[in-house]
């Protein structure tokens, strides 16, 4: 695999193989969907962790019908659909992408299913759009593609008036709704029937419209719609169906759209099974590596892309893996995160409370926090309920799991979660970053952080009050102002987490300092933040409050932890507040 390129945005299987793009192995995946004796698969992962390479490769290994996968016009000259008939039933012409590949060493019992049944593949990967109209439009799109790719079934003599009549409103765009939520059964019908065996249906990322109409609001539309789509051409229909093989993000429990089926098998990545089948396993990517001669590269790109669990086994990220060994500098910079796809994470800090804040706080600091998981998730009810809250992020891929343990009274799972590597780390600082700068000024934010770097007390205190102002409001304190005034000043102390790090509630010395910024260069200064809350019903002052804070901090020894790593300036600050009004105060 040495010098082959790497298959930048590549997903068609064929065209790897072919073309000699560099391929780590996936093929075992065949075996185990056809060990499986599931009729249906739901196999949710992250998005770009290989659903639609492994599915595209799936469809070239059951095809019967090679012309199906070439590109066809809408009406295709008379040779082509002469071809067409002539090759079917057809023997399918994709078995050499196979031979050196470790499913040709499996057995025969797989080898004889290769080329075997007719195959209908829909990717709903690209639809995002703004409204349900445009959605619904390039739905009909892909499901007009697909009736095209099997137009010799217009010539076959298996279709009855009534169905060519169908068929043909369905390639010409002229079907109503329910045409084309019965489309996916009626293919599936068609298709057994010219080929006298059952069909094997591969959808791809079902679930990428349902999440375009959570963040437009066309939800309600697309559920009721995938529901009857999918429902209609998968349940009930073991006559017609081999394997029925559906990947997306999550499993979507809203209207019953999967337990309308007949017994799916489901399996997340909280699953044992196909765990090693969407990403890169440890073994893999050291190979890799290896091949590109980047070997001394490995301890950074597991700190920037790995951690991820899948059933147990540790998972690099694919997308991340390739983009990295495909740069010229070889540098290790986020390249999964796309803000465009962090919709509902925005959303989630914005409307959050205070308590899924300093979670959010802890995970960013390198902490990890136990959730309940509910694999089965209603988009609309993440931002009311806290179970799906996190579901989401951890099937999103911007969490990893550890520490199973269920609740004999609830029935609850629950995980310890934590924040997967350097790149997803990234993402959470750009979300807070957007939180902020939509209500302070880059620049206020900047010349705070430096004049806190410089030692600059005096202007901290000046842009802290400002910034103060521009955020909060009276009713944002309730009871625990401090947790509030905390997580503000650790969420803006993320940008300079490059040249500091950044610690929150930890031991050191005799106690639990509020907030550490160590750092990395020991010639610089280091500090120790202590919050405290002015409480006039008890006769004090921020003067009061201020002294009684520094008094804590020496008297804990809360500066131990930058004593340990050489760091010989030291500064200790007590930042007071009541309501919106606050002071830095330094010792000495």
């Amino acid at each position: 695999m040495k010098n082959k390129p790497l298959p930048i945005g590549v997903s068609d299987f064929k065209k790897i193989i072919e073309k000699g793009y560099y391929y780590v192995d996936k093929t075992l995946l065949i075996k185990e969907v056809i060990d499986r004796g599931d009729t249906i698969l739901l196999l949710p992962r992250p998005r770009r962790f290989g659903k639609t390479l492994n599915l595209s490769m799936l469809g070239y290994f059951y095809d019967c019908c090679p012309v199906s996968w070439a590109p066809t016009p809408d009406t295709p000259p008379a040779k082509e659909t002469e071809k067409a008939t002539e090759t079917h039933p057809g023997v399918n012409n994709y078995r050499h992408l196979f031979d050196s590949l470790a499913i040709s060493l499996a057995g025969k019992e797989y080898l004889d299913k290769l080329g075997k049944y007719p195959v209908i593949f829909l990717s709903f990967r690209g639809i995002k759009e703004k409204t349900w109209e445009s959605c619904l439009s390039k739905i009909k799109q892909l499901i007009q593609d697909e009736y095209a790719r099997h137009y010799y079934l217009l010539e076959s003599q298996k279709l009855r008036p009534h169905e060519l009549e169908y068929f043909r409103k369905i390639i010409d765009m002229k079907g109503d709704l329910v045409d084309y939520e019965n489309s996916l059964e009626r293919l599936l019908i068609f298709l057994t029937r010219y080929y006298n065996k059952r069909a094997v249906i591969l959808i791809d990322e079902y679930d990428a419209p349902a999440h375009a109409g959570y963040n437009s609001g066309y939800y309600e539309d697309v559920i009721s719609f995938t529901r009857n789509f999918l429902c209609n051409g998968l349940k009930d229909t073991d006559q017609y169906l081999e394997k029925g093989i559906v990947t997306g993000i999550m499993r979507i429990a809203q209207e019953s759209i999967f337990s309308g089926f007949n017994n799916p098998g489901v399996y997340t990545l909280l699953a044992e099974e196909f765990n090693d089948h969407f990403g890169f396993t440890e073994k893999e990517v050291e190979t890799m590596l290896g091949d590109f001669q980047l070997l001394d590269k490995y301890e950074g790109v597991q700190r920037w892309y790995n951690g991820y669990r899948f059933g147990g086994k540790v998972i690099y990220n694919p997308w991340s893996i390739i983009n990295f060994l495909n740069s010229k500098e070889k540098k290790f910079q986020p390249y999964w995160i796309n803000t465009s796809d962090n919709q509902v994470l925005d959303s989630l800090l914005s409307k959050g409370g205070l308590e899924l804040r300093e979670e959010l706080e802890l995970l960013i600091n390198g902490e990890s926090i136990v959730k309940a998981i509910d694999e089965n998730i209603v988009l609309k009810e993440v931002t009311q309920r806290e179970d799906l809250l996190w579901t989401f992020l951890l099937m999103g891929g911007y969490l990893k799991q550890a520490d199973e343990r269920r609740d004999p009274a609830s029935g609850k799972v629950y995980y310890s979660l934590s924040i997967p590597n350097e790149e997803v780390k990234v993402s959470y600082a750009g979300i807070i970053d957007r939180y902020f700068s939509t209500k302070i000024e880059n620049k206020k934010l900047e010349t705070m952080l430096k004049a806190l770097i410089a030692g600059d007390i005096k202007l901290f205190e000046k842009m802290l009050k400002m910034i103060v102002l521009a955020v909060f409001s009276y009713h944002d304190f309730g009871r625990e102002p401090e947790k509030v005034y905390h997580a503000l000043v650790t969420g803006l102390l993320i940008w300079i987490s490059n040249t500091h790090e950044i610690k929150s509630n930890r031991e050191s010395g005799y106690g639990r300092y509020d907030i550490m910024i160590i750092p990395r260069d020991p010639g610089q200064t280091g500090y120790v933040i202590e919050f405290k809350s002015v409480d006039p019903t008890d006769n004090e002052t921020v003067d009061t409050a201020t002294a009684s804070a520094l008094a804590q901090i020496e008297e804990k020894k809360y500066e131990t932890e930058l004593v340990e790593r050489g760091i010989k300036n030291i500064k200790k600050l007590a930042i007071a507040f009541s309501g919106k009004e606050v002071f830095v105060k330094e010792s000495g």
